[in-house]
């Protein structure tokens, strides 16, 4: 047991010092603990959580892809962490935060009664304040290379939901995903019932 911690820890300093320039490892209990408080979108809205200003929930269907792939839920978005600095024409920032013991986004489910149920968070760091601080590749978690989104002009959908190039990290927390813990969308995740 001891040998396989030492082996992890070396296994993340590893990481660190690669091409990536930034990589981190969490135990997914911890961030657990850490954001179950979030359960209560009205604490999520005092911490300073805004839901995401285009009122969508985000399915892999209305993004144009296979439908199977699920949802990501109602973005409810953290702009001091996020570090908007503009949402026209698409939401551009300096967000380098990459620390999910305190996630910049919380993912919600809705559900038919209205309510939301919290189903993971998430990170995102803007491509070109991340590059600019130096780094020549995404950042890492837990082994994996965070998703890079960039809108594609010539796809009727929006693969970068409304933001400018960006790298981010879904960790799916309160629901089980099939597909994986980090993966982006959860097939376990609907906006059927979402009004907005």
């Amino acid at each position: 047991m001891k040998k396989r911690h030492v082996t992890g820890l070396v296994l993340s300093m590893l990481l660190a010092s690669s091409a990536t320039g930034f990589a981190d490892n969490y135990d997914l209990d911890a961030l657990r603990g850490a954001v179950e408080k979030y359960k209560d979108v009205n604490v999520a809205l005092a911490d300073g959580f805004i839901p995401d200003p285009s009122g969508h929930c985000v399915s892999a269907a209305a993004e144009g892809l296979p439908p199977e792939w699920g949802g990501m839920g109602i973005h409810y978005l953290n702009p001091a962490k996020l570090q908007i600095t503009s949402d026209m024409p698409r939401v551009d920032g300096m967000s380098s935060h990459t620390d999910f013991m305190e996630p910049a986004i919380l993912l919600y489910e809705p559900q038919a009664d209205g309510s939301l149920v919290l189903v993971g968070i998430e990170n995102l760091v803007f491509e070109k304040a991340w590059m600019g601080m130096g780094h020549s590749g995404p950042p890492m978690m837990n082994g994996r290379e965070w998703d890079h989104m960039a809108d594609n002009p010539d796809t009727a959908g929006d693969e970068a939901h409304g933001f400018m190039p960006h790298y981010d990290q879904h960790v799916w927390l309160f629901r089980e995903n099939p597909a994986g813990d980090l993966m982006p969308f959860n097939p376990n995740v609907t906006c059927e019932h979402h009004k907005g």
